[in-house]
């Protein structure tokens, strides 16, 4: 198979040794690399039951056959391991410009093991690895520490490319179950807790440097196809409005749907919206769109405060989730306040989502006296130190550094707590978009958005929000499709402009392969499959495909939303039908074929 180099770096930390492998044969033209690989890897080499914070489990970069091709979204690389926030799967993604420097490196995988008695950080190049001491860097923030890299990189090695870094900051070195991997300052591998196994093997910082290039199948069919899509993007109503709006312009789609979580998942819009959505932030910031390497699309929001007590601070950001988390969850109505967690949070490598969710969940237990400790709605400062004694682990922030589950045994209020296997929602209700209740609790990392971004036909009307019958059948589709865009690697904003025809031509391109719809859906299925394995091995069982109790019970908005317990299981039973598992959720042994 063409499109990768057919060689993985397997680095271990304990011994500071490296070896140079080439996957099984035939293994790459049956997962197609990226998340395929990787899941094949973390399933063969890990040991069950393994305690995510141990030398044993393996934390698994990787890059995608479309990785530094002219590609539209392919800047992107992800990372696979055992979560130290649910026990689950792991998964996460981040864009920037690094993946091209990973793949410059000349391998599609790199597989860490082990645990540095010492902090260090490890130089990637083409001939292998090499570790450097990192005692300099500890306790440094996101921000300083990838810098201090950089500059080192460069003044001690003739690379014209420069190089790409991956790092943790405080929450990770104190292995925060919640910790991200952070990259170019602002891009993030954001959830389940990467960088919190990353400083579990006590790895500060990763550089990635080199020159190769991968030889494509088909060049210039390639380069004809990635002309004709950014043709498109120039009339494509979905790409103008991520380049004029970015995400936050979901604050007011979501707002009106019904579907914005605020107060801690007990309302269904926010009042202040106008001061946190996306006319807040170009009118109260300097904003100037911002793009990930490889991408037209231009999403991210380079903007600088202009007034005020945080006058001056850049941030590229905050993202709807952020806004969603803090804006909604803990009803911070300020968007210049919102900039300000969202800048605390990436510099210390906590996940805002996660952050945000647990900050709310803390006010709720403060209000109604479960825990000695004063925070209210809206109190930005009291927010900002509840972070940063999380990030250390300091008073209160020590149990909310272990997590929702933790959090909410120890203050009794296991009824109240919004997740799904230990991973809190996005900011999309399920008792509004009944299609997102089913993404969240099918997830094998959690309560996820991203693995089939169904709130998208939902809130567009392709199926009606309310649907029960035939939804799983739809979703399955949606999400056998964008695990084919997680193994490639692809963002997930060019899903309307991807459609499986594209996915197709690329992969043909790339690869050679020439792959119809069911050969391509066989090996996303084969995917979920494992995905499914790893975690009924780790402990996980079917029964803990479930919502949060409130989303159950508690009704939503003027209409009195809820999701009903039966429809969930309606739509449960027609997604393992979908999926080909049994009636009991698990994965017939005739399908793990590799």
């Amino acid at each position: 198979m063409q499109g990768v180099y057919n060689r993985m770096m397997i680095i271990d930390v304990s011994r500071k040794s490296f070896e140079i492998k080439s996957p099984e044969n035939g293994l790459l033209s049956q997962t197609l690399g990226g998340k395929g690989l990787a899941t094949h890897l973390l399933l063969k080499n890990n040991p069950p039951r393994v305690d995510p914070l141990s030398p044993d489990n393996h934390l698994i970069f990787a890059c995608g056959p479309v990785t530094a091709s002219p590609v539209w979204g392919s800047c992107r690389y992800g990372v696979y391991t055992k979560s130290p926030q649910t026990g689950c799967f792991s998964e996460s993604y981040s864009g920037g410009t690094v993946a091209e420097h990973m793949a410059g490196t000349g391998f599609d995988i790199f597989m860490i093991k082990g645990a540095a008695a010492e902090p260090v950080w490890i130089e990637i190049n083409e001939t292998g690895a090499v570790f450097h001491p990192a005692g300099n860097l500890r306790g440094l923030d996101t921000y300083s520490a990838e810098e201090q890299v950089k500059t080192w990189i460069k003044e001690n090695r003739s690379s014209p490319k420069g190089c790409g870094v991956v790092c943790i900051g405080p929450a990770g070195e104190n292995q925060v179950c919640f910790a991200v991997i952070e990259n170019d300052k602002w891009r993030s591998a954001g959830r389940t807790g990467t960088g919190a196994v990353m400083g579990s093997k006590n790895i500060k910082a990763i550089a990635f440097t080199g020159k190769c290039k991968k030889q494509m199948a088909n060049p210039g069919l390639i380069k004809d196809f990635s002309r004709s899509i950014a043709q498109r993007g120039k009339s494509d109503s979905g790409a103008k409005a991520y380049k004029k709006l970015g995400t936050p312009m979901m604050v007011d789609v979501m707002n009106a749907a019904g579907s914005f979580p605020t107060r801690y998942w007990h309302k269904d819009h926010a009042e202040f919206k106008d001061r946190i959505n996306a006319g807040a932030l170009h009118e109260r910031l300097s904003v100037t769109p911002s793009a990930c390497r490889k991408c037209f699309m231009a999403c991210g929001r380079l903007a600088t405060v202009k007034a005020g007590r945080h006058a001056g601070l850049t941030i590229e950001g905050p993202e709807y989730e952020t806004i969603g988390a803090f804006g909604g969850l803990c009803e911070v109505d300020s968007i210049e306040e919102i900039a300000f967690l969202n800048d605390l949070c990436d510099r210390l490598g906590l996940d805002t989502m996660t952050a945000g969710n647990l900050a709310a969940f803390t006010i709720e237990a403060s209000r109604q006296g479960r825990i000695d400790y004063t925070i209210d709605y809206g109190q930005v400062d009291r927010i900002a130190e509840l972070l940063e004694d999380t990030a250390y682990r300091r008073g209160i922030g020590a149990t909310l550094a272990r997590g929702i589950k933790e959090a909410a045994r120890e203050w009794h209020m296991e009824d109240q707590a919004i997740h799904v296997k230990g991973l809190e929602p996005a900011a999309f209700d399920p008792r509004v978009l009944k299609g997102m209740g089913l993404a969240y609790a099918s997830s094998p990392r959690g309560a996820c958005h991203l693995r089939a971004t169904f709130y998208k036909p939902e809130l567009s009307k392709m199926i009606d929000p309310d649907q029960i019958e035939g939804k799983a059948e739809m979703f399955a589709a949606w999400e056998d499709r964008l695990t084919i865009f997680d193994t490639l690697i692809l963002c997930r904003f060019y899903r309307d402009m991807y459609q499986w025809e594209e996915l197709q031509t690329m992969i043909k391109g790339c690869t050679g392969l020439d792959l119809r719809i069911k050969d391509m859906r066989r090996i996303a299925a084969g995917i979920s499959d494992r995905a499914r394995v790893f975690n009924l091995r780790e402990g996980v069982v079917p029964a803990d495909d479930r919502l949060p109790e409130r989303f159950y019970t508690e009704k939503l908005g003027k209409d009195g939303k809820i999701i009903r317990r039966e429809h969930m299981q309606k739509m449960l039973s027609d997604y393992y039908r979908a999926r080909g598992w049994g009636s009991d959720g698990l994965p017939h042994e005739n399908h793990l074929h590799l």
